[in-house]
């Protein structure tokens, strides 16, 4: 019973640090954006800059990630990227300095692979150490709950309060968060066998699998950026759409909560590279639904299919990774996301560039779906190449 009462404990630090460090740090603006662009002068242009450098900070946290093995340095800077949220948070309302808001994007996307890799690969670590299932889908709910939380806010308080304040409003809930993200995660434990005396062995995948399987994630990371950061602002430059875009992204949100544990099960069924291909379809649906036709249910409907596939691709090869190499889940990990996080420094840029001089999104959805096809079919090439164990 204790040893349930722990791992409850941990998976909800994991879940309040994803919501601190990814819904709040890193999402919060994304429905910001539009308001940011109304109120503090923003442009097009410079918000996909300001996602891009948010993105450098994010890769460099996973390069970091990747050549440590330490554990307890790890949990170290876990821990440091907490503070640095709330940091990043309250900056960003302090100011209408571009280059300032700059410098706190990349320190928000250090605190994000903070949250995201370093945490998840503690709690990766002590699951398997403590011979639970190997699995993130609960621990990832964290990051759609805190889209949906934040989305949900802003849009509540626009009418309130105005864009500096939303971010000090934002702040105060990462302030309550910050406490039991950081007691309630154990330090880490260092020794070589679980808690039932079984040894802990790497068993990596072949040098080939490894690289198309990088490629694979470099794809996903330009699918899932461009809708994720620019959906609402899409959303709401649909004829007849003005004002819905912070509703599509709440429900974006909602849809992103639970589907973490669903494609556990899935993975389960069908292994985890079928899991990531049926998840990659979806989410090439999802991505271009909002341009087939400016109607509401149908961006609300891509919002549900890009919420509940993109976070599912992330804890599909997360989870991947830490089976692959249970003594230190985090150095995989992060070396899958140098390659996310190259995609996401670009493809926010060049679609910002290429709305600002279309003066639409379509083009950066088309490529997103299209970078995903591409993906989509290497996995089809990876299952007939290599069927790892991941039994």
């Amino acid at each position: 019973m204790n040893q349930n009462r722990e791992r409850l404990k941990i998976l909800v630090a994991g879940i309040l640090s994803l919501i601190l460090t990814l819904g709040i740090a890193r999402f919060a603006y994304t429905p910001l954006l539009p308001i940011m662009q109304l109120q503090a002068g923003l442009g097009i242009s410079e918000a996909g800059w300001l996602a891009s450098i948010n993105y450098i900070g994010y890769l460099s946290g996973a390069i970091t990630a990747a050549l440590i093995s330490d554990l307890m340095i790890k949990d170290r800077l876990y821990r440091i990227g907490l503070i640095v949220a709330v940091v990043t948070t309250i900056g960003m309302g302090m100011t209408e300095n571009f280059w300032i808001w700059s410098l706190l994007r990349f320190f928000a996307g250090l605190s994000s692979a903070a949250g995201l890799l370093l945490g998840s690969g503690l709690i990766l670590n002590w699951l398997i150490r403590h011979d639970h299932r190997s699995e993130l889908g609960i621990h990832f709910s964290g990051l759609g709950a805190g889209i949906a939380i934040c989305a949900a806010l802003v849009e509540v308080m626009k009418s309130h309060l105005d864009w500096s304040q939303q971010w000090q409003l934002l702040t105060l809930l990462g302030l309550i968060l910050i406490f039991p993200a950081w007691r309630w995660l154990p330090r880490p434990e260092t020794q070589s066998v679980t808690q039932s005396g079984q040894t802990m062995t790497d068993n990596p995948p072949s040098p080939l699998f490894l690289r198309l399987f990088m490629v694979v994630y470099f794809c996903a990371g330009v699918g899932y950026v461009v809708s994720a950061t620019f959906i609402v602002a899409i959303v709401d430059r649909l004829p007849g759409l003005q004002g819905q875009g912070a509703w599509t992204f709440l429900l974006l949100g909602l849809a992103a909560t639970p589907a973490c544990i669903l494609w556990d099960l899935i993975a389960r069924k069908t292994g985890y590279l079928n899991a990531l291909i049926i998840a990659s379809i979806l989410q090439i649906i999802g991505i271009l639904l909002p341009v087939v036709k400016a109607d509401l249910l149908l961006a609300m409907l891509g919002a549900v299919l890009f919420g509940a596939t993109f976070i599912g691709i992330v804890s599909l090869v997360l989870t991947m990774a830490g089976r692959y190499y249970p003594t230190r889940p985090a150095k995989m990990m992060g070396k899958m996301t140098v390659a996310y996080g190259i995609a996401q420094i670009l493809a926010p840029a060049v679609t910002g560039a290429v709305a600002a001089y279309s003066g639409n999104y379509h083009h950066g959805l088309y490529l997103a779906a299209g970078m995903m096809v591409i993906g989509t079919i290497l996995l089809w090439y990876l299952k007939r190449i290599e069927q790892p164990n991941q039994s």
